[in-house]
């Protein structure tokens, strides 16, 4: 989760560290702090809360100028948000300096043995028995990176750890453990981060770190200086990328929030995400899927795992999978996953969901599905991270970045790769003929001008979503694709809103949920097209009946034309007609909006919610 920044190089490393720690405060902003190598000393810094705790006492007392340096800004596990807890965390002599993201899982056996060894330990953390222990083996050892291969041998549980030392005054060395960590390399400098955002404003040349490796970055001849080992020493075989978007994708571009820019940015996501992948015959042409045809057509359960935003993603797709190839198809929560037992094997296709790709009880899903001999493809937006490289392929989205914490672009693009999976798993087993997969290809690359058009039309939702500030609950209703799109409804408000939001299957009304209406609770209805199916358009209409009769403030979300829900609508939201199974694509958009503009009336922190952070990198 923890936001991580190194540097080495010729400019100012306060100045590039900063500057990366911004981008990357989405990944935790309980506290930061930076450290400094300079005049052959090191010189730190840290503040509970916000990065601008930090700069404020950064300019109240400023550091000496360097050129090498790390930085964090954190989402706590151990410990309190405290300037005590806060990153880097030093040894006693002040010589050595650590970053860290993740849990090490033996910390307290590790502390109790420093501290009979006479180490004084100030914080709460685990991470600052790494200083300790780095200082240790310094001593006795052939520099830095030799001394974090050995602590790292020690090390229990997911890490990502970046140090400096004093006595090495032009190197940043970092090692991972099932936790994220990329290096750039740019011209005679060199940078480590838990995302490319961090340093995309100076190169876009990475470099993926594999599982368990130390990298070494020396600022004499950078391209050649940077050097990984396994932790046992042995060299390691490095994989470079281009990075294929630029610093002002990663950038607010005059709108007030991220998500606000995120939202905007939809309709060019949808559209890039199917580039590519139509034939000219009007046929998929995956040619990342690297699983061969006859493997898929042995399939015979598919299991999706993936956990919040991305868990609503595969319960919709799960509809498209089983309509469209007649496969069995489960969708687990990823954390929960490998501890019931699940019933896996060589004809099992497992679809492994994440944005970051790291995130790790999907990861960890990943490692358990494949232990049981299934095939996994992942879906990921992050080109190089762990999941799309632990899994047998990758269908990447192409969203772009996305900063805010809360998902929206990323949400639909997931949507439209799962739909492009669906549709090729038909393709190979013929399920679907030629021309009905064309049709549906038509139906997505439409979708993009119809979710633009969404947009166009959000300013009524805006205005009701201000009149609902001081309400204490909301809920939401779908049926059929619609319930998952509740779902995500419910869980936004959650995040953004810190309102009490419950999203119901609306034919489980009379079994319980019926009895949380009461005057004026505000409840949102997804309505399902009256053109597909009917039966389901007829009987949300009967639930709207239901709830109003109670006293409940229904919105409804309704495709244009669909009369039937007019007389039962307090405040009706159109949306534009499309197939059923495409239809959350939309139909999820005017939900965004509603709880960024809710938040937003309440006086919250839309792009950093409170508790929360965009990579989830700890189990």
């Amino acid at each position: 989760m923890c936001g991580i920044v190194g540097y080495v190089g010729s400019q100012s490393a306060l100045d590039v560290v900063l500057a990366g720690l911004k981008r990357l405060e989405y990944r935790g902003y309980d506290s930061a702090g930076v450290a400094v190598l300079a005049d052959g000393g090191l010189a730190s810094a840290r503040k509970a809360g916000k990065l601008a705790n930090l700069e404020k006492e950064l300019v109240e007392r400023p550091l000496p100028a360097g050129a090498t340096g790390i930085g964090h800004t954190r989402w706590a596990t151990h410990g309190g948000p405290t300037d005590v807890n806060a990153h880097p965390h030093l040894d006693n002599a002040g010589r050595v300096a650590v970053v860290h993201n993740g849990i090490i899982e033996n910390f307290a056996e590790l502390r109790a043995e420093l501290a009979e060894r006479g180490h004084v330990l100030e914080s709460e953390t685990d991470t600052e028995v790494v200083a300790h222990l780095l200082a240790e083996e310094f001593s006795g050892c052939a520099g830095l990176a030799e001394a974090m291969r050995l602590v790292c041998r020690r090390l229990e549980g997911a890490f990502t750890l970046v140090a400096v030392h004093a006595d090495e005054p032009d190197v940043v060395v970092g090692a991972r453990r099932n936790s994220p960590l990329v290096v750039g390399v740019g011209e005679d400098e060199a940078f480590l981060a838990s995302d490319v955002a961090a340093f995309i404003a100076h190169t876009r040349s990475a470099i993926e770190l594999g599982q368990d490796q130390v990298v070494e970055l020396r600022r004499d001849g950078v391209g050649d200086g940077v050097t990984v080992t396994d932790f046992d020493g042995r060299p390691a075989e490095v994989r470079s990328y281009h990075v294929d978007w630029d610093a002002s994708a990663a950038e607010k571009g005059g709108y007030d929030y991220f998500m606000l820019k995120e939202i905007a940015e939809q309709p060019k996501a949808v559209a890039d995400t199917l580039l590519g992948r139509i034939g000219v015959d009007g046929a998929l042409t995956l040619d990342e899927l690297r699983i061969p045809a006859a493997v898929l057509k042995e399939v015979d359960k598919v299991v999706i795992v993936a956990c919040g935003t991305a868990f609503h993603a595969g319960l919709i797709a799960k509809y498209a999978i089983e309509h469209w190839t007649r496969i069995p198809c489960e969708v687990e929560l990823a954390s929960e996953f490998r501890y019931r037992d699940p019933i896996l094997g060589g004809r099992s296709l497992v679809i492994a969901i994440s944005q970051s790709g790291e995130t790790m009880d999907t990861l960890m899903a990943l490692r358990h599905a494949r232990d049981q001999g299934a095939t996994v493809l992942a879906i990921c937006n992050t080109n190089g991270s762990t999941i799309p490289r632990e899994s047998d392929a990758v269908l990447y989205t192409h969203a772009g970045p996305e900063v805010a914490v809360a998902s929206t672009k990323a949400f639909l693009t997931q949507l439209v790769a799962c739909y492009l999976v669906a549709l090729y798993l038909g393709q190979v087993r013929g399920t679907k003929w030629g021309d009905e997969i064309r049709a549906v290809i038509r139906d997505l690359a439409d979708i993009s001008g119809e979710v633009e058009r969404v947009l166009e039309t959000m300013e009524p939702v805006r205005t009701l979503a201000r009149s609902l500030s001081d309400k204490r609950t909301v809920l939401f209703l779908g049926r059929h694709v619609g319930y998952p799109v509740a779902l995500e409804g419910a869980l936004k408000l959650k995040e953004l809103a810190y309102m009490h939001a419950e999203g119901f299957a609306a034919g489980e009304l009379k079994h319980g949920p019926i009895a949380l209406i009461e005057d004026d609770v505000p409840v949102v209805v997804i309505v399902p097209s009256p053109k597909g199916r009917s039966v389901l358009h007829d009987k949300i209409v009967s639930n709207i009946q239901e709830i109003r009769a109670r006293g409940a403030r229904t919105i409804v979300i309704a495709e244009e034309g669909d009369e039937a829900v007019v007389p039962y609508a307090d405040h009706l939201v159109r949306i534009p007609a499309t197939p059923t199974l495409l239809q959350p694509l939309v139909a999820a958009v005017p939900l965004q909006v509603f709880a960024c503009e809710l938040a937003t009336a309440r006086g919250n922190e839309v792009d950093q919610p409170r508790n929360l952070a965009k990579s989830v990198t700890v189990e």
